[in-house]
């Protein structure tokens, strides 16, 4: 699956570009050798494009520097603004299905991130990219009330976010994790509410490597597709 990431170099969208790499190595070293051993045996014939759920990913980036280094850079990288009409177009050219990981970072005051979801949206609808899977705050469970003062503004950015992708016409998956710890290792064993926050509390958990898993998961199926999900998970305590 050919994917476009927009934020890939902040905490989330790391983790996330190393496991869409890591699973289009494998299933591309898996396509090539089940295409030796068609021309080697005669015997059936394979398309290389169903082998499996690998992806192709390219990314947008302000920062190249903050990329990995080779060989875990991917290839299909451009150096651009996310609130570039043409550079994020390019990014989308050819594309099946679009992350959106855009954040702040440590930064909790008024952000563009907003400006830059129009812009992905409209080259999406350009280019024909009918997938979007976006990572917002799972604050937006909360009653506005409730959450903290210092969290407000950025949380009112991610609610017109989501007022965007929503309106977009496009069935957008919006994944509300808690606290994002990228230390956290893969595990695959996750928990996933639709509509409201899971587990034992409101904001249980934290999620790591299983978040971006769980990011990766929503491009391959529709299950999710039009509706907010909370996903966390309980790490053991060491």
């Amino acid at each position: 699956m050919k994917i476009a990431i927009f934020g890939a170099t902040g905490r989330t969208g790391r983790v996330t570009l190393g496991l869409a790499l890591e699973q289009g190595h494998f299933w591309g070293s898996w396509v090539g050798f089940l295409g030796f051993l068609t021309a080697f045996l005669g015997c059936f014939r394979f398309r290389g494009d169903r082998a499996g759920p690998g992806f192709e990913v390219s990314v947008l980036v302000r920062d190249p520097s903050r990329l990995p280094p080779r060989p875990l850079r991917p290839p299909g990288w451009s150096w651009g603004d996310a609130r570039d009409p043409r550079a994020v177009g390019e990014a989308l050219r050819g594309q099946e299905g679009a992350l959106v990981l855009l954040g702040t970072g440590s930064d909790l005051g008024p952000t563009t991130v907003m400006s830059e979801d129009k812009t992905i949206l409209e080259a999406m609808a350009e280019h024909g990219v009918r997938k979007v899977v976006a990572c917002l705050s799972a604050f937006l469970f909360w009653d506005p009330e409730r959450v903290p003062e210092r969290l407000r503004a950025v949380t009112e950015d991610h609610r017109r976010m989501e007022r965007l992708l929503r309106d977009s016409g496009l069935p957008a998956v919006l994944v509300m994790p808690p606290h994002i710890a990228v230390d956290r290792p893969l595990t695959g064993d996750y928990e996933v509410a639709v509509g409201a926050a899971g587990g034992p509390g409101l904001l249980p958990g934290d999620l790591g490597a299983d978040l971006g898993h769980f990011l990766l998961r929503c491009l391959r199926t529709d299950e999710f597709d039009g509706k907010s999900v909370y996903v966390s998970r309980h790490y053991p305590k060491e």
